[in-house]
């Protein structure tokens, strides 16, 4: 998984720049910016690598990264077969945009604490508020691009508790050079595109050009928890989106998500969510919310 060191800057030197992607799928490896990132998901879905984090990402999510914030979008392979295009808006900024020490301010403490919780990183509630402001951002340019901009810091600082949440809750982030992530990233391709088959350690160590043994030993040190373990995350974060986006029934969501045997679906999935699959597709029953695996402990 290579990781790379992104620098984004305005043509203008201004502190902020907005971005439109429309690709055939997310290109960018496992990176991370000296700047904040905004953005918002107008078409795509799959898995989002977040730090120490695997969830589900879909149309309409949107996510505010700190710099340093190690991240990756992963499209699912039917997405890919479907020939629709990625299309995303991002925001990238300095926090000292408006000048040295502008959010120290007292009436600005919302917004610097906003800044703050998202080295952790932070999934944000779409609302029609910001839905229109993103849309403004795309077609602005000077003054009232930047007024648009505030604004919407303004409103995501504005919100309630249950409307951010943060996707790792604790600073011991998963750190990787450039030369591990560059060897793990071929791993990480090849259990999210084959989450859904039977997944091998031997093919993955293939992949590092290591033996069996080597490569679990080397996975677990760098990725704090086992090759296994790993598999079932990204597993069982893609059961979470089966049991609230479809009428199936239990059995046939532990084979859609590479499982043959449903006690022990069900144990992951409880070690995984603390919940068992019902329990979790009752809680959320009706909901319109996006999914974040955030019950588990770091």
């Amino acid at each position: 998984m290579k990781v790379i060191f992104e620098h984004q800057s305005h043509p203008s030197g201004l502190g902020f720049l907005v971005k439109e992607y429309v690709q055939d799928y997310f290109t960018s490896p496992f990176h991370f910016h000296d700047l904040y990132e905004l953005i918002l998901i107008r078409k795509s879905y799959g898995k989002l690598y977040a730090g120490k984090r695997i969830m589900n990402f879909q149309d309409g999510d949107i996510f505010l990264f700190g710099p340093g914030f190690g991240h990756c979008f992963y499209n699912e392979q039917s997405f890919i077969d479907s020939g629709e295009k990625a299309h995303a808006l991002v925001v990238f900024f300095r926090e000292d945009f408006l000048g040295p020490g502008f959010f120290d301010n007292s009436g600005y403490i919302k917004v610097k604490e906003l800044m703050e919780k998202s080295a952790n990183g932070i999934q944000v509630r779409q609302t029609e508020e910001l839905s229109v402001l993103f849309g403004r951002l795309v077609t602005q340019h000077g003054m009232d691009e930047l007024i648009t901009f505030l604004r919407m810091l303004h409103h995501i600082s504005s919100m309630n508790t249950g409307n951010l949440a943060i996707m790792n809750e604790s600073q011991s982030l998963v750190k990787l050079t450039n030369r591990d992530s560059e060897r793990l990233e071929p791993v990480m391709k090849y259990v999210i595109g084959n989450f859904k088959e039977e997944l091998d350690s031997k093919k993955a160590a293939e992949l590092m050009h290591l033996n069996e043994a080597s490569f679990c030993r080397y996975f677990k040190r760098r990725m704090e928890q086992t090759f296994s373990q790993f598999v079932n995350e990204v597993r069982i974060t893609h059961a979470t989106s089966l049991l609230v986006t479809e009428q199936w029934d239990i059995l046939r969501i532990c084979y859609e998500c590479g499982y043959k045997n449903l006690s022990y679906f069900n144990r992951q999935f409880r070690q995984i969510t603390g919940h068992s699959p019902k329990e979790y597709r009752l809680a959320f029953k009706g909901a319109e919310e996006n999914l974040v695996m955030d019950s588990r402990e770091d």
